[in-house]
């Protein structure tokens, strides 16, 4: 026994039920297809292809020697978007990274130094003689001696990054544009 009531409630639950999925579809519709639209497009600016075919021959006035990369080190620049040239002026170690599109190759120092088996400390913000931003850390092993490890990303426009997570979201939205320039400078404390 049904009555009118019951079947008008059954029928607005109901349509309420398949407006309210069928909502939620288009929506997730609409995010697929701006996704595609995204990973798709092409950059405002063509990303430069051009690896530096020499790096920098001094570092803040002092003059640079290059360093040899290590098997590790080689086996990983292989793979790498771009470019890595280790360098010293004799007191400090600079890496320098020339990446020529967005990826999560590019990533914290801390990192890399947490998968050495050092411990890292003073994890903070400084500024340089010439006012330039960098993520600065004390990095330690078993007693060893201290290493000061400074690190910053600089865009095609001079935008500076202290935060490769940053960085990549910036640089993947097409908010920051490349070729961009990564530096990673230790030396002992």
């Amino acid at each position: 026994m049904s009555t009118p009531f019951f079947e008008r409630w059954f029928a607005n639950h109901f349509i309420n039920r398949i407006g309210h999925k069928a909502a939620f579809a288009l929506a997730m519709l609409l995010c697929v297809l701006w996704s595609a639209a995204a990973a798709v497009r092409t950059p405002a600016e063509p990303v430069a292809a051009a690896v530096p075919r020499e790096w920098p021959s001094e570092w803040d006035g002092a003059p640079l020697r290059p360093l040899a990369l290590s098997d590790v080190e080689q086996r990983f620049a292989d793979r790498f978007p771009g470019a890595i040239g280790r360098m010293t002026d004799g007191t400090q170690t600079l890496v320098m990274r020339e990446v020529t599109q967005p990826t999560r190759m590019l990533h914290p120092a801390a990192d890399c130094y947490r998968a050495l088996g050092y411990r890292i400390e003073q994890v903070r913000l400084e500024r340089d003689a010439q006012e330039r931003l960098w993520r600065c850390f004390v990095a330690q092993r078993h007693g060893a001696q201290k290493i000061r490890v400074c690190e910053r990303i600089v865009d095609a426009r001079g935008t500076a990054f202290t935060d490769t997570s940053s960085w990549y979201w910036a640089a993947a939205s097409g908010q920051s544009h490349g070729p961009w320039q990564a530096v990673t400078v230790a030396r002992p404390i």
